[in-house]
């Protein structure tokens, strides 16, 4: 009967660690995750400065490597270009033409997966 006490009180300790809210980890890290994004534009001159705020760890040491839970990085697309990898959460875009542009913000995990969260913005540059 001990036994079998110490054996339900066990399995009840580790099913109470476990929770819905924890993330998965290996390659399931990140789904049930949804990261808050943000994005603001500081445009001087012909620069834009673009600030991502964001629960999401920026991480530029995993870069590219396996997801982990709640980590990685930023990517954005300007005027529909090319892919940009952003691993800091300020970016630069120096000596933009004149008129009218499009920035996508999107985060990603480590491994270049999306999270499924992302921005536009539209915006000129006088």
């Amino acid at each position: 009967m001990r036994k079998l006490l110490g054996l339900v009180l066990a399995c009840s300790l580790l099913t109470a660690c476990g929770s819905e809210n924890t993330p998965a980890s290996g390659t399931d890290a990140g789904k049930e995750f949804k990261p808050d994004l943000e994005v603001s534009l500081d445009i001087s001159g012909d620069d834009v400065t673009v600030t991502v705020n964001t629960n999401l760890v920026i991480s530029e040491e995993h870069y590219g490597q396996e997801r982990k839970a709640r980590e990685g990085h930023i990517h954005m697309y300007l005027d529909n270009g090319e892919k940009i990898g952003v691993k800091h959460a300020k970016k630069v875009f120096p000596d933009l033409a004149p008129g009218e542009h499009t920035l996508k913000v999107s985060l990603h995990n480590n491994d270049h997966t999306p999270y499924d969260v992302t921005k536009t913005i539209d915006f000129v540059i006088e």
